[in-house]
């Protein structure tokens, strides 16, 4: 709600002043907080959306509902992007005079400072809450600070150069500053496609989550190994299976203990996880999958056996 608000007032003004000074990138950059304001209604509407517990034809959940709403807003960040070159260049074609860059050197000063402190708020709560939509709307509004200071400092130049100079022949600047802020927008886009297809083609989680796993069931003195780790993500949740090797002879009781323990250690990490365990015996018919995760001393472990899992 905050991101919507910011970037309402944002696009107005920067409209307001871009069209009264005749500044190209000035309204390159409203039009870029109109995309950044219509992505944060997307991502306002997949985070209330995402959080919704699953169901009886959703039982995965809906978080992938995220990874889909930071698709979208990179397909409209791209044709943003590509709007706003396509301007730019016909104004670098035929360039005019701008009166009162002033107001618009003003307009980017504010509009750096106050995405600065909105992004700044919303890489705290996406981090907080691991989600994908809040972070993206974050580094939205990251981009745009910076875009916007450069935006300022093109526009400061042509200001102080009229100040000084009678002719000094520099508008040019103005598109150029344009095309620069396009370009940083696609290189967004981009880093936000890549992010969002991750997790809905089932990438597994990062190899440093993994490897937090791995090291959970490896402390369990009770389990002598493990195989077939497998890990995805949906928007927030994790989802988290694999195979536990035990004593033949341990009670179901007593698995179901380890199981439990399990769980409770990996989610105190990843709180937002769902997490299928299946305990198989450790009789001895060891195979290449199972002895790839034993945990067992070298001179404790069974004959291995040549026949597949």
């Amino acid at each position: 709600m905050l991101s919507v608000a910011s970037n309402s007032f944002l696009v107005l003004f920067k409209m307001m002043v871009g069209m009264a000074i005749g500044s190209v990138s000035i309204i390159s950059e409203a039009i870029h907080s109109g995309v950044d304001l219509l992505a944060a209604f997307i991502a306002l509407f997949s985070v209330k959306t995402s959080s919704v517990p699953a169901d009886e034809r959703h039982p995965f959940g809906h978080g992938k509902i995220e990874n889909i709403s930071g698709f979208v807003e990179a397909l409209l960040i791209f044709g943003a992007a590509f709007w706003i070159i396509f301007e730019a260049l016909k104004k670098l074609n035929a360039p005019e005079v701008m009166e009162n860059v002033e107001w618009g050197v003003g307009v980017m000063l504010l509009s750096s400072v106050m995405n600065f402190i909105v992004s700044q708020k919303l890489f705290q709560v996406g981090k907080e809450a691991d989600s994908i939509a809040l972070q993206a709307d974050a580094w939205h509004l990251r981009t745009d600070v910076y875009t916007s200071a450069g935006v300022m400092l093109g526009l400061s130049i042509i200001w102080l150069g009229h100040k000084f100079f009678p002719d000094p022949k520099i508008h040019w600047i103005d598109p150029v500053a344009a095309i620069g802020v396009a370009i940083l927008i696609m290189h967004a886009a981009y880093e936000l496609t890549m992010n969002s297809l991750r997790d809905l083609v089932d990438a597994k989680l990062p190899a440093e989550e993994e490897d937090f796993i791995r090291g959970i069931i490896s402390r369990e003195s009770t389990i002598y190994g493990f195989h077939q780790l497998r890990t995805r993500k949906a928007g927030h949740v994790r989802f988290v299976e694999f195979h536990i090797n035990v004593d033949s002879h341990m009670s179901v009781q007593d698995s179901h203990n380890i199981t439990r323990v399990l769980k409770k250690n990996i989610r105190d990490k990843f709180p937002e996880s769902t997490i299928t365990i299946h305990i198989e015996p450790c009789d001895g018919q060891c195979t290449d999958i199972c002895l790839s995760g034993c945990l067992l001393p070298e001179g404790k472990r069974p004959k291995r056996l040549r026949h597949p899992a």
